[in-house]
């Protein structure tokens, strides 16, 4: 899941980014509304954590164009703004969410994946495919109730399929939902954790649809 993170402040943005990677985000982190509309503009994202203090531009000002655009990108404002007519005020701007300053890293993930499991339309935390079962909390995969070992790329690309059950996506949309832009990707990179993945869980698990992209099949 592919993540934006607008936070100036550098000692919190650094530890928000790597926080929300340790759970298996990838998080594209920028400092100013400005590289945080450009990245809006550009880029394809799942969720966006906005703060809403931002210099260059305003983070509700970022939020407003978001939303009169028409985007349904789900948002989760963080902000040391806590009087209540900002937060008022943010939430009738189209936010989903608002975490006020200080926070603890673990609730921030905790909100972040229930905004997503809202904005997908699902109660539970975990996403099924016939007898695979994948637990973005806990970080674990079963297949037939048997744990299966992924590593963090494969649990990431797996996520992403199963997120859209039956929807065939593009490598292109792959790696943007599994890498941030400070990542390295291999020309084939995408199709060696697929392989992996298969060898894993079977061979009809993830299938290929020539010339578009792959789903995921329940096994």
């Amino acid at each position: 899941m592919r993540l934006l993170l607008a936070e100036d402040d550098a000692m919190i943005g650094r530890a928000m980014q790597q926080g929300l990677g340790g759970a298996g985000f990838a998080v594209d982190w920028v400092q100013d509304g400005r590289a945080a509309q450009l990245a809006l503009d550009t880029g394809v994202y799942d969720v966006a954590v906005l703060d809403l203090g931002l210099p260059g531009k305003d983070g509700m000002a970022v939020l407003r164009e978001l939303r009169a655009r028409g985007q349904r990108l789900p948002v989760l404002v963080v902000t040391a703004r806590d009087a209540v007519p900002d937060r008022i005020e943010g939430l009738n701007a189209g936010a989903d969410d608002y975490v006020l300053k200080p926070f603890d890293l673990d609730e921030l993930v905790a909100r972040v994946r229930a905004l997503l499991r809202r904005h997908a339309g699902a109660a539970l935390p975990q996403l099924a495919c016939g007898s695979l079962l994948l637990d973005p909390v806990r970080r674990e995969v079963r297949l037939a109730g048997a744990p299966v070992d992924l590593s963090a790329r494969e649990f990431a690309l797996l996520e992403a399929l199963m997120q859209r059950p039956g929807a065939v996506l593009s490598r292109e949309q792959l790696e943007e939902a599994v890498y941030g832009w400070q990542d390295a990707i291999g020309s084939n990179a995408i199709e060696v954790h697929l392989h992996h993945l298969r060898r894993k869980l079977g061979p009809a698990t993830i299938r290929n649809v020539r010339g578009v992209g792959y789903k995921v099949s329940p096994p």
